[in-house]
């Protein structure tokens, strides 16, 4: 809490914001970043093998095995969450889970799983949107944006 907020704090509450304070638990800020760093690194090192197999089986190039590498992925990290075993993945890497392609997939299964009870359609289907719609939504737009921009650029001789 910012220092000209807690002045304003009646004397009970400045006491109780201290006494938190010095019972709080210190977190292991480095062994934290480094789990996150192993296995975030470790997330994209399978999708990198992911990448080569669809290159050297399924015969694409390396611009086009991108598209199948991110279903691909997506799709494990559906897996796993439906089984339990990435939320274990989670609590053990912290941020490092939170790649954004599996992070993304957890989350989206995360809340289909969490509102099943609702059903298909307002339950799991609402609910799976609710996050899926804005990231897709604010993806879309972006890129919008972005090509407009480079066509802009690119019609007045910038690139």
């Amino acid at each position: 809490m910012a220092d000209k907020k807690k002045k304003n704090l009646p004397p009970n509450a400045q006491r109780y914001q201290a006494f938190a304070k010095h019972r709080e638990v210190k977190r292991p800020l480095l062994k934290n970043c480094i789990k996150a760093f192993l296995i975030g690194g470790f997330i994209c090192f399978i999708g990198q093998i992911i990448s080569t197999v669809h290159i050297y089986l399924f015969g694409f190039t390396e611009q086009t095995a991108g598209n199948p590498t991110v279903a691909t992925l997506i799709f494990i990290t559906m897996f796993l969450t439906g089984f339990g075993v990435y939320d274990r993945i989670g609590q053990f890497a912290g941020a490092g889970s939170a790649v954004p392609v599996t992070g993304f997939g957890n989350s989206v299964i995360s809340a289909a799983i969490e509102h099943r009870s609702e059903g298909f359609i307002l339950g799991v289907g609402g609910n799976m949107f609710k996050l899926a719609g804005p990231v897709i939504v604010y993806g879309v737009f972006s890129a919008f944006v972005i090509a407009l921009i480079k066509s802009i650029l690119i019609q007045w001789g910038g690139l």
